[in-house]
């Protein structure tokens, strides 16, 4: 089913129902939009990041410490 067809069944159904139950599928709407775009935004920010030299100092970095420093394994 196409997104406009699920749209214009969706829009269907919603005037069949009683205002306060639009009323609740439009909040849950929203929240899901809420979601997406945040979504959409740690993705963006995740790849600014990957992208980014900032971290580039500790590409080769030696490693300070191994198992042997440890006092106590677990």
């Amino acid at each position: 089913m196409t997104k406009q067809r699920l749209i214009k069944k969706t829009i269907e159904t919603l005037e069949k129902l009683p205002e306060y139950k639009v009323h609740e599928i439009a909040d849950f709407a929203d929240f899901v939009l809420k979601k997406h775009e945040e979504q959409i935004l740690q993705e963006g920010i995740q790849h600014l990041v990957i992208e980014s030299e900032s971290y580039a100092f500790l590409d080769g970095e030696e490693d300070l410490y191994d198992e042997r420093d440890l006092k106590e394994k677990y």
